[in-house]
């Protein structure tokens, strides 16, 4: 990833969220709507600051949901993917299955694993994965099953046993391909912690919060507890980016980078 494309994504969502607030408040001002049906973007923040000591907790757990729910799903894909581009057969006896894993609405499928795991933080962290997981094993699938095959016969024919073929060539191409996954992944993973807070919470959740401030019709209760799954939603975004800037310096070269300062060619002798 370039600099100029690392920045395009990291001040790109930041941008849109300052664009989306400029518009809430104009048609709030302008549309002169009722405070209880849309506050302004300063009402919900201030709700939010008011009543942080409340908050804070909340929102850390479900931090801590996303991150632990997140790690397992892409952990797992990333395994996955790798299992079924080595094994053909299991690529045509489990993919089907996969498919229809993502078939099953996560709504539907809350409820179910709060019977089997309890009110505790577990059916959160497996929601949260179950959505994380099919993007990073389709993108890992589809990164590894596209390896130039001549590069992988040239370096059989030199020598090279399957495991360093492997970590040479074919994990580097995978690489593109697995951060687009993480990345689709990041962008739904607190949307699997909030519906599993949903449907799992016995106590205390920023989803729960949240539906008890519309219960109550505090409005700006609603959309600020909004804004702060947005902005964990958009910072571990920008996490995942981060981390692909810094695991793929080859794609900001256009040259092999030379490892010793003043380093010579080797010409081959005549």
């Amino acid at each position: 990833m370039t600099k100029k494309k690392l920045l395009v994504n990291i001040f790109g969502p930041i941008l849109s969220v300052v664009v989306l607030i400029s518009i809430w408040q104009s048609i709030v001002t302008w549309g002169h709507v009722a405070s209880y049906i849309a506050p302004k973007p300063f009402d919900a923040v201030r709700s939010v600051t008011s009543n942080w000591s409340t908050l804070a907790p909340l929102t850390w757990w479900t931090i801590k949901e996303t991150v632990y729910g997140y790690l397992a799903g892409a952990l797992l894909g990333a395994f996955l993917g790798v299992i079924l581009s080595k094994i053909p057969l299991m690529q045509r006896v489990l993919y089907p299955l996969l498919i229809l894993t993502q078939a099953i609405p996560i709504i539907a499928l809350a409820p179910p694993l709060v019977m089997i795991l309890g009110f505790g933080v577990m059916p959160k962290v497996v929601i949260v994965a179950w959505i994380v997981f099919f993007p990073v094993t389709v993108s890992v699938l589809d990164g590894l099953n596209h390896v130039d095959k001549d590069l992988l016969t040239l370096a059989k024919v030199f020598g090279a046993n399957p495991l360093r073929r492997f970590v040479v060539l074919e994990m580097p191409a995978a690489v593109t391909q697995l951060f687009s996954g993480l990345k689709i992944g990041a962008t739904y993973a607190v949307t699997g912690a909030i519906i599993g807070e949903l449907a799992a919470s016995s106590g205390s959740s920023l989803a729960l919060y949240q539906r008890s401030a519309s219960g109550s019709l505090d409005a700006a209760g609603v959309y600020g507890t909004t804004l702060i799954m947005t902005a964990i939603g958009i910072v571990w975004f920008l996490l995942v980016v981060g981390v692909e800037f810094l695991a793929t310096p080859w794609q900001r070269r256009s040259t092999a980078r030379r490892w010793r300062r003043g380093a010579k060619p080797v010409l081959p002798n005549n």
